[in-house]
């Protein structure tokens, strides 16, 4: 998806094909991280509070 928006932008100049493109850089550069920025980190910080205890 990431190359395919890249190439979208490429020929058609369209900034929601920038924008997507950027997006899915940022989620791969936060996968080799081996973190996601989601929905659940809240519910994932509970998690860990509750077997620290």
């Amino acid at each position: 998806m990431r190359d395919f928006s890249w190439k979208y932008f490429t020929l058609t100049g369209d900034v929601e094909s920038f924008m997507l493109y950027k997006e899915m850089d940022q989620m791969g550069v936060l996968e080799q991280d081996g973190a996601l920025a989601g929905e659940n980190d809240d519910y994932a910080m509970m998690e860990l509070e509750d077997s620290s205890s």
